[in-house]
């Protein structure tokens, strides 16, 4: 996958990200890793907020570890597009909760 331009020196180069792909149909069409239903976004997740290191994302998931730093680099390229897409499935999750009230939780409550 092609991603981010970069200027330097009078030049502009695009990153590729190798084990990266976007399919529309396959996880909403979001970045994920090539051959897996894992999206650059859940990678990194676990990286920054759970704070697993590279070699236990791929050790979790059974990823190569090329492939997790090829998520981590894609991420980090386009941060702000994977905060969004974060805030995004947040927003959803919160919105499906308030809507959907806990089965479970009734029952303890009466």
């Amino acid at each position: 996958m092609t991603g981010a331009l970069f200027e330097g020196a009078g030049m502009k180069k695009t990153a590729t990200y190798p084990h990266i792909v976007s399919t529309p149909g396959t996880c909403g069409g979001r970045p994920r890793i090539d051959g897996h239903r894992i999206t650059v976004s859940h990678v990194y997740l676990c990286h920054q907020e759970a704070g697993l290191s590279p070699e236990e994302i791929a050790s979790t998931y059974r990823l190569g570890l090329g492939e997790v730093y090829a998520a981590l680099a894609y991420s980090h390229d386009h941060e702000a597009e994977i905060r969004r897409e974060i805030r995004r499935a947040d927003a959803l999750a919160e919105r499906l909760r308030r809507e959907n009230p806990s089965i479970l939780k009734s029952r303890r409550r009466g």
